[in-house]
């Protein structure tokens, strides 16, 4: 079974706890939970297959995305693939856990971060250059304005 289908397994049981799930070295989040995650530490968030994100750290991270997740009263469970996903911890905040509301907070975040890119992006290959300084310039007039 896929890695992607084993988190979907997991998340029916687990659909409002971060599922850090140990692979080698690193531990990686999908789906929801690597908005949260990206949010939270802002660390790089990628598209994988079948359209799911993806974020990852390495083992030595761990304990203080543990103790982030616990300070914010987010609900996860610790997973290790090597050992048939199995759960090797979890916290459990009760009816405290604000899972939905980290999501719901981390995907306005990364959706401006997304379009700000995009226009970074757009900006860095825009071909007349004077023309370019010139829309810089009122960009940042606005910036001025609204700071």
């Amino acid at each position: 079974m896929s890695i992607i289908n084993m988190i979907k397994v997991i998340k029916q049981v687990h659909k409002e706890d971060v599922v850090l799930v140990k692979i080698g070295k690193f531990y990686n989040v999908y789906g929801k939970d690597a908005y949260i995650i990206s949010d939270l530490f802002s660390y790089k968030i990628k598209q994988i297959e079948d359209n799911v994100c993806n974020c990852g750290f390495p083992e030595a991270s761990l304990n203080k995305v543990m103790a982030k997740l616990e300070h914010e009263k987010i609900n996860y469970i610790v997973v290790d693939k090597r050992n048939n996903y199995s759960k090797d911890e979890q916290c459990d905040n009760k009816n405290l856990n604000r899972y939905i509301k980290a999501y719901e907070k981390a995907h306005k975040n990364i959706a401006y971060k997304i379009r700000i890119e995009r226009i970074n992006q757009c900006l860095l290959s825009y071909p007349d250059k004077e023309k370019l300084r010139s829309i810089l310039g009122k960009m940042e007039d606005i910036i001025k304005d609204i700071a």
